[in-house]
């Protein structure tokens, strides 16, 4: 089991701001928080011809302006449509990073939705496995406001999306005609474990896993798949709405295959025999872990976007302990999760830092798409002195901490250091063979190009 901890920065606490007069406080919650956008009738009136000309009229609102924004634009429309417009823009400006421009501007968003659906590049991979297994129709249980429908309707793969939220259907009803996904895509308002699945070739279950904030009143509104609760993040499987344990026999049930989403933290061992579980990182962050039925029962692999690059699991004991080498490998978060870090370590050639950490270190420079290369040029006890020394003698300026291992926060330790200078610097503060260590280096660009992941 490797430490999974790293990071290149940590957040510090700011100062306590004033407390504003109690009558703009209200007003501001109400538009930055959105309470009438999860309701249904707030939404439909969104669809109305009055009430898209609105979207399309607060669609580049600046967060600060919205007060001034509302004040004006409630002279000539319903005070709650304007609210529910604004905050609808406000959930579009933040779903850009998920589904990009041009979709989120035109489709509509509960809370819970943008913070819950999939990524619309993880969507497309996805629905991409299940094309290339001759999959036609997918039954997308628990759908959320539509981002997995919709990318498996643009595969040309017929869906039955079902929520028992009725806002959180609307919207993914909305968007499916929005985006012209209308004639693959039926939205069902119903409750998943009632639905009959045997006229679809697969199934996609994506249960929440995040706590309500009031306890099991959250869980209760939707523990049969809808309204994603807001809260702590869920680890116990079990305790997933619905548990993993109904998703799985729902997969089993299946006709020809199905996929869970499940949190990548999953635990290896709550994995079934019958399945194969891959974990997918986006742009090197670590995103999902799927569970696969009907491909490959009791495959292990990892998948990196964009690409896609695929590690498949061999089954390799733990690399060896070694000296540090020249360079410094540090595998890509899913990658680690899957616990595929011995297939890195056999492609470059290399060994473990420390058992229990999840550093490559090697003599040589092997491309791989499966792990950030750097070159080593300093090693040391750990040593704040010696490290700030060696810095300004360097005439660093620009320094990433990262971590793994080590107790040590990496803000912290820049603040120690205060360095200045033109030139930049990678430090990993680790362990070799269970001594605290500082390695100093610097990204590699591979001849194949990229800079710091060797591709």
């Amino acid at each position: 089991m490797y430490d999974y901890s790293h990071g290149a920065g940590s957040s510090q606490p700011r100062a306590l701001r004033p407390r504003p007069t109690p009558r703009r406080r209200r007003t501001i919650h109400r538009l930055a928080h959105n309470g009438p956008v999860n309701d249904l009738d707030a939404l439909l009136s969104l669809l109305t011809p009055e009430g898209r000309a609105l979207l399309d009229e607060v669609r580049d609102t600046d967060p600060a302006r919205e007060l001034a924004v509302a004040t004006r634009l409630r002279r000539d429309h319903p005070a709650d449509l304007v609210s529910a417009a604004l905050g609808q823009a406000r959930l579009r400006q933040r779903a850009v990073a998920k589904f990009g421009a041009e979709d989120a501007g035109r489709m509509f968003f509960t809370p819970n939705g943008v913070e819950q659906s999939t990524r619309a590049s993880v969507a497309a991979y996805r629905a991409g496995r299940f094309k290339e297994l001759g999959i036609t129709s997918v039954a997308d249980l628990c759908c959320g406001i539509g981002g997995d429908a919709i990318a498996l309707a643009r595969a040309g793969i017929r869906v039955l999306a079902v929520d028992r939220d009725p806002a959180t259907a609307g919207a993914a009803r909305a968007n499916a005609e929005t985006l012209g996904l209308g004639e693959l895509i039926e939205v069902r308002e119903a409750d998943v474990t009632e639905v009959d699945t045997a006229g679809y070739d697969a199934v996609f279950v994506d249960p929440a896993r995040r706590s309500g904030r009031s306890g099991g009143a959250a869980r209760s509104a939707s523990v049969r798949g809808g309204g994603r609760a807001t809260g702590g993040r869920i680890f116990d499987p079990e305790a997933y709405s619905p548990p993993l344990s109904w998703a799985v026999e729902a997969a089993r049930g299946a006709s020809r295959a199905a996929a869970l989403k499940v949190a990548p933290g999953i635990p290896h061992e709550a994995v079934p025999d019958d399945a194969e579980a891959e974990w997918i990182s986006d742009g090197g962050d670590v995103k999902e872990a799927v569970l696969w039925f009907g491909t490959a029962p009791g495959a292990v692999r990892s998948t990196l976007l964009p690409g896609p690059r695929t590690l498949l699991g061999t089954g390799l004991p733990d690399p060896d302990v070694r000296t540090p080498g020249r360079y410094l490998y540090e595998p890509d978060g899913a990658v680690i999760r899957a616990h595929l870090v011995a297939e890195v370590a056999e492609q470059v050639g290399g060994g473990l830092l420390d058992a229990t950490i999840a550093y490559v270190t090697a003599d040589e420079l092997v491309p791989t798409p499966y792990a950030t290369a750097y070159e080593i040029t300093d090693r040391m006890p750990f040593n704040v002195k010696k490290l700030k020394a060696l810095l300004r003698e360097r005439r660093v300026g620009t320094l990433t901490v990262k971590k793994r291992g080590s107790a040590v926060e990496p803000e912290e330790l820049r603040r120690k250091v205060r360095p200045q200078g033109p030139n930049a610097a990678t430090v990993f503060l680790t362990r070799v063979a269970g001594a605290p260590t500082m390695l100093i280096g610097h990204p590699v660009r591979t001849a194949t190009g990229g800079s710091g992941r060797a591709t």
